[in-house]
This record gives C-alpha cells, structure tokens and sequence, in this order.
C-alpha cells in the first residue's frame, strides 16, 4: 500500500509493486502523440462529443460543432456498457462505423471504449484511442490484449478502485509493451448522492507524482450534471491534468443516455474560451494549433 509518509523519501519508488509506470524508473513525463494532437507536456487535450452515436447527423454534427470549439479529439460510445439491461446498450458495429466515418469528415482523431477482446480487431482500423471503462478497469484478460496492440489507451479508474489499484491495473498494459497509457480520472463512488460521483481531484497530483503517465480527467461522469462540468474541467487543468473528456450533445434532453451531463455546443465553446484563457496564466496550450 503507497504510504503518503514514506513518499517523503528519495528511495521511497523502489519497492512500490508497479515498476514500468513507475517514476522512479522513468523520471521524465511520457508525452503520447495521437496523429498531430498530444497528451502531456505543455499540452491540455480535450476530447469531446456524445456519451453514444445515434445516428450519421447527430454524430457528424457535434463532430463539427466540437472541432470548430477547439476540440483536439472526438468522443463517441459504440458498445456502452450500461447498470441496466433494458437501456440503450449503443449501435454497436454500425455506432463505431459512423464514429469512424465522422473521423473522417472532421479531420478530428477518435476515441471510443472498448468492452471485449471480440471486437478488438473491428477497433484496430481508424480508431485512434482505444478507451477502457471504469468497470473494465480490473479486466486483466482485456488489459493485456490491448497491451500488445501498441494503441493509445485511455484507461479509466475504477467505480471504487484505490490510486494504488488503479496504476496497478496500467502496469497490465504496460507489461505488455504497451507504453501508450493514458490514465483517466473519473470520480469514484461514495456516501454523496447529489452528484454521480465524486470528482477526486486528489488523485491528479498523486499520479503525476508517482507515475510518469499523461492523466486526464472526465469531469462530466464525475459531477453527472452539466452544470458542474465547466468549474471541475477549470480545477482540473489548476489540478495539473493533461486533459479532459467532455460529453457534448446537440439535444441533451432527447439523448439516448446521459443527457443530464452533457453540454450543449454553445456552452461547451464557452468552456473552451475560459480554458484558454486560463491556460494563458499556467502556460498550458490547448492545441498544437494555438
């Protein structure tokens, strides 16, 4: 267990049961380049678009919506893993072909979760950034098959997995030669049920301390309400984050999931707007562009 105590010491990496996402072992940051985009460095990537793909104009759309925003990456659910069986479990295979399709008009890399070792192959063509979920998180079968593909992965932590399991579950990555981890902070389940979750800003810090890994934050799982997006995406860049993941949806009302979280384009311009302004003050960029 990673003793904050014992943290004061020089030596105090050498025992920790990681060792490839070690910083010990690896004192500078590791910056992951996906087509002209980056995570790490002086770089604040934000992905964005809709929790699911509904269709070829609503994907296309926000596609074009987020780009023009600012937005490096686009975001988009396939395969949706969902607590109950009678919600909307995503378009599946025609989902990710319109995902890809609206890639491809954009111009905007795509980053999409997968949930099985069964459609690992379908993910290798044209998605840029594989993501596996909070509950995928301790899949280690899923975990080591994307170790040996080489893809950027964007791995999120647990619905209550410790900072120590959660960097554990990279090394299953990185042990395979995978060294293009991205790890994601997604709040983590406790005793408060005002919002989805509970955003542990704590954790960005820590990890950037203990690992040499790019860490993002998805702040619109953590709050669940579109409202506390905008100020928990702002603490997270002040946090150190390398990035954010934001849901975006040109109808939330009507969207097939997650709509209570998911920003409008116009407001998520205005989210892009402040964040450039406040990368101005601590030297972050948010694109290679600007």
């Amino acid at each position: 267990m990673i003793s904050p105590k014992e943290d004061q010491t020089e030596q105090c990496g050498i025992d920790r049961p990681f060792r490839k996402a070690n910083r010990f072992f690896h004192p500078e940051d590791s910056v992951i380049t996906v087509k002209n985009e980056s995570f790490g460095g002086d770089h604040f990537t934000v992905i964005a678009g809709p929790c699911s793909v509904e269709g070829p104009q609503q994907i296309e759309q926000i596609a074009m919506d987020v780009k023009k925003a600012g937005a490096a990456m686009l975001r988009g659910g396939a395969f949706k893993p969902r607590s109950s069986p009678y919600s909307f479990q995503g378009l599946r295979e025609d989902g990710l072909e319109l995902l890809k399709e609206a890639g491809r008009k954009s111009g905007l890399p795509i980053v999409t979760e997968l949930m099985s070792v069964q459609h690992l192959e379908a993910f290798m063509e044209e998605v840029d950034v594989i993501q596996i979920g909070a509950r995928n998180m301790q899949n280690y079968e899923l975990l080591k098959e994307v170790g040996k593909t080489g893809k950027p992965i964007i791995l999120k932590r647990g619905l209550a997995a410790t900072i120590e399991e959660f960097i554990l579950a990279a090394e299953y990555i990185l042990d395979e030669g995978n060294g293009n981890v991205i790890l994601c902070e997604r709040g983590i389940r406790t005793f408060e049920q005002y919002t989805r979750n509970t955003l542990d800003l704590s954790a960005v810090p820590i990890l950037k301390k203990l690992t040499h890994l790019p860490v993002i934050v998805d702040p619109s799982h953590a709050s669940g309400i579109w409202w506390l997006v905008e100020p928990l995406a702002k603490a997270s860049m002040v946090a150190g984050a390398d990035g954010i993941m934001i849901e975006v949806h040109n109808d939330p009302a009507h969207a097939k999931c997650d709509g209570e979280q998911s920003l409008k384009p116009e407001k998520f311009k205005h989210l892009m707007d402040s964040l450039r302004e406040l990368g101005t003050v601590i030297h972050k960029k948010i694109s290679r562009n600007e």
